[in-house]
C-alpha cells in the first residue's frame, strides 16, 4: 500500500515480555492469552516468539486448530469452552483443553464418546459473576467430572475481577478459591496479568498473562516500562497534509476545535476506520518526527489533525506514531477515556502489518 499508515510487531519485545513473565511466575507456567487474534496483534504473526511458552489460552476453536495445524504441541485452552457438543470431538482430534463453566457444559461431557479424552479447567465463580459454578461445589464437581470417560487432566481455575484494582484487589476471591479447594488434590490457574504482576501468592500451578504479553500494564498507575515490559505493537502513519490557521480558525468536523492564535496544523493518514478511537479528543498525545504534540479536534474516518506548531520542520512525509514503542499505548488509551485492550484490537483489517 502507498498510504503511509502500517503496523509493525516487534517480535524481540514478545519474546522479552514472555521471558519476564515466565520469571515473574517462578515454578507456575505460563498459558499464553493469545484470544482476540492475539490481542489485535494477528496469531499467525506472534506465534512464533511465543514458541517458548508453557501452554496456550484462547477463546477461538479456529485458533486453537491454527496453533496445533502449525506444529504448536503446549497444552491449548479455550478459555470459555466449547459452544456446542459437536466441538468436544474436535478438541479431542486436536488435543484441546476447554473451560467448563456450566451445567450444559456438563452435560456435553457426559454424554461425549470421544476418541481421546480432553483436558478440563472446571471453572468456579468467585465473584466475578459471569461465568462459572458455586464455589462450594468445587468438591463435588471435581469428583464428578474426573470420573467421565471423556475427561483426561482435572484443573480448577477462576477470573479475578479487580486484580487491578489495589484498593479492592483479590483478597475475598482468592480466600472464597482456597476455601473452595481445600482438601482437593487439583492443579488450580488463577492469576490473569494483573494477579501475576501484584500477588504471587496468586500464581497456583498456571497463569493466564494476556495484556502484559503484548507490552501494555493492566494496572491504571504502573506504567509498563516499570513493569519490565516493551511495546509490542507500534502504529505509524505520516503527515499527509499540512494547513496554516489564523486565530478563529477551526479544525475538523464539528469545528469542535478552534485557534486562539495562528498555528500549523497537520494531517495524518489515521483515522476510526483504522482502528484509531473517534472518541480521542483534543490534547490526546501523538509523536511527530519523534517530538511530542497532540491531537486537535474530532478523528475521522480516515484523518486526524495535529498540532504542528511546536514542531516547526514538520511538514510533509514527517513520521508520525499513534502509539508503539516510543509513546506507550496505555497512555494514548487512558487520554481517549479507554483501555489500551480496546485500541489494539481494533486495529482494522486495512492496517497493513509486518514483522521485525
Amino acid at each position: 500500500m502507498s498510504r503511509p499508515l502500517h503496523a509493525t510487531i516487534d517480535s524481540t519485545a514478545l519474546t522479552h515480555n514472555l521471558a519476564q513473565l515466565q520469571a515473574r511466575a517462578g515454578s507456575a507456567r505460563v498459558l499464553s492469552v493469545v484470544k482476540a487474534n492475539a490481542y489485535g496483534h494477528g496469531l499467525a504473526r506472534v506465534a512464533p516468539a511465543l514458541a517458548n511458552t508453557d501452554g496456550w489460552a484462547t477463546l477461538e476453536l479456529d485458533s486453537a486448530i491454527h496453533l496445533r495445524e502449525q506444529g504448536y504441541t503446549q497444552p491449548i485452552v479455550l478459555l470459555e469452552g466449547v459452544f456446542a457438543a459437536r466441538e468436544l470431538e474436535i478438541c479431542s482430534q486436536y488435543r484441546i483443553g476447554c473451560a467448563v463453566h456450566g451445567e450444559h457444559q456438563l452435560a456435553w461431557l457426559r454424554e461425549a464418546k470421544l476418541p481421546a479424552p480432553v483436558d478440563v479447567l472446571l471453572k468456579l465463580n468467585t465473584g466475578m459473576n459471569r461465568l462459572g459454578f458455586p464455589p462450594e461445589r468445587a468438591p463435588e464437581l471435581v469428583g464428578q467430572v474426573r470420573q467421565l470417560p471423556a475427561v483426561a487432566a482435572v484443573t480448577v481455575m477462576t477470573h479475578f475481577a479487580t486484580a487491578d484494582e489495589p484498593d479492592k484487589g483479590i483478597a475475598v476471591q482468592y480466600e472464597r478459591f482456597r476455601s473452595a479447594i481445600a482438601g482437593l488434590d487439583v492443579p488450580v490457574s488463577l492469576a490473569n496479568s494483573a494477579a501475576l504482576l501484584a500477588y504471587p501468592q496468586a500464581r497456583g500451578d498456571w497463569v493466564r498473562p494476556g495484556i502484559a504479553l503484548y507490552g501494555s500494564s493492566p494496572f491504571a498507575d504502573r506504567s509498563a516500562q516499570s513493569l519490565g515490559l516493551r511495546a509490542v505493537m507500534t502504529l505509524q502513519s505520516a503527515i499527509i497534509g499540512v494547513q496554516e490557521l489564523h486565530a478563529g480558525d477551526a479544525v475538523g468536523y464539528g469545528a469542535t476545535f478552534v485557534a486562539d492564535r495562528n498555528m500549523r496544523v497537520g494531517t495524518v493518514a489515521c483515522g476510526y476506520a483504522d482502528g484509531y478511537p473517534r472518541h480521542a479528543g483534543t490534547g490526546t498525545p501523538v509523536l511527530v518526527a519523534g517530538q511530542r504534540t497532540r491531537l486537535l479536534g474530532r478523528v475521522s474516518m480516515d484523518m486526524l489533525a495535529v498540532d504542528l506548531t511546536p514542531i516547526p520542520a514538520a511538514g510533509i512525509g514527517s513520521p508520525v506514531e499513534l502509539w508503539g514503542r516510543s509513546l506507550s499505548v496505555d497512555e494514548v488509551a487512558a487520554a481517549a477515556g479507554t483501555i489500551a485492550y480496546e485500541l489494539l484490537c481494533a486495529v482494522a483489517p486495512r492496517v497493513p502489518f509486518t514483522v521485525a
